[in-house]
């Protein structure tokens, strides 16, 4: 098939070289953010999809408003019969409802479980030991289309979202694939969400206060919170010494052990032989095995003990 593909970080960049490496269909154009100003000198960034597109030839769009009629003028002109959306915004019906064969789109969990921006970051945060892949039709609802097929994902005890992050666009190029294929093949049979049997639950964006860390909650919560979010947008914690007016010095986690004891208060630290680093929680201490203070680059806690030691009488808050 004719197929139009629509992404814009690394996690879709996979799924667009499956599609390439695919001998049964072929990509007649890409869709992806605009270049945005990045860095100090603010240039222009082109996004991880544009760069692959380009390399390999593709033309590319990159509109600033869906609804355009200049641009979708240009994606007709594609005559696509099927619209391939992996990490990308939310289409207008005017996009959506253009192919003859529909518009799906890859989300990295079993929905309707973890509908939202951030699914792969939330199942971990709260805990979950398996995740997955959906591919399902796009509809006027964020999230909330028929399910074409969904493949199971485990999650291991202690990985990251990074790591998970990196196993999943590459299970999930192979899923978009074969669901085109399928599609194509006349096999899919699409599923209504509220026939799956799951109750339904969000992943919403990550923000400065989804990403602060509460040191009164448990010592697993905190955990899972800090690898939910490692290495990116990671958690974060303010050490503030008593007394001080200012907000308090911001410090970035990344990777914990334990609980180990519980000797420390809530946001209560203290440190052993200026390799390890103890912060106490809600029911533990937890140790602390990466982190990034700042102002300093991200450190293993003994090599940052070496040459940075937290103020006396600070706590995190």
């Amino acid at each position: 098939m004719r197929v139009v593909f629509m992404g814009t970080p690394e996690f879709a960049v996979a799924s667009l070289a499956a599609l390439l490496e695919s001998d049964k269909h072929q990509v007649v154009g890409v869709v992806t953010s605009p270049d945005k100003p990045a860095g100090r000198g603010r240039n222009l960034k082109t996004s991880p999809v544009k760069d692959y597109a380009i390399r390999h030839g593709l033309k590319v769009l990159q509109p600033s408003n869906l609804k355009d009629q200049g641009f979708l003028t240009d994606l007709a002109a594609w005559r696509a019969d099927l619209i391939a959306v992996v990490a990308f915004r939310m289409l207008p019906e005017a996009i959506w409802s253009m192919p003859s064969r529909g518009t799906i789109n890859l989300h990295a969990s079993l929905l309707p479980r973890y509908r939202g921006a951030a699914p792969i970051n939330w199942t971990i945060i709260r805990g979950d030991t398996e995740t997955g892949l959906t591919t399902f039709y796009i509809n006027e609802a964020i999230d909330e289309g028929k399910v074409l097929l969904q493949e199971t994902v485990r999650i291991h005890e202690h990985e990251d979202a990074g790591s998970l992050h990196d196993r999943m666009k590459d299970i999930g190029a192979q899923l978009l694939v074969k669901t085109i294929t399928d599609i194509q093949e006349g096999k899919v049979r699409p599923l209504l969400q509220d026939d799956i049997g799951e109750s339904v639950s969000h992943a919403p964006k990550l923000n400065a206060d989804n990403r602060r860390i509460d040191w009164n909650n448990s010592a697993k919560n905190i955990k899972n919170l800090i690898r939910g979010l490692s290495p990116s947008p990671s958690a974060y914690s303010l050490l503030k010494t008593s007394g001080e007016d200012e907000e308090g010095l911001m410090v970035k986690f990344f990777a914990t052990d334990g609980p180990i004891g519980s000797s420390l208060a809530p946001g209560e630290w203290k440190m052993e032989g200026h390799s390890e680093l103890y912060i106490g929680t809600g029911d533990g201490d937890l140790s602390i095995l990466d982190l990034q203070v700042s102002g300093k680059r991200r450190l293993k806690v003994k090599d940052l003990l070496n040459g940075w030691n937290p103020p006396p009488g600070s706590k995190f808050i």
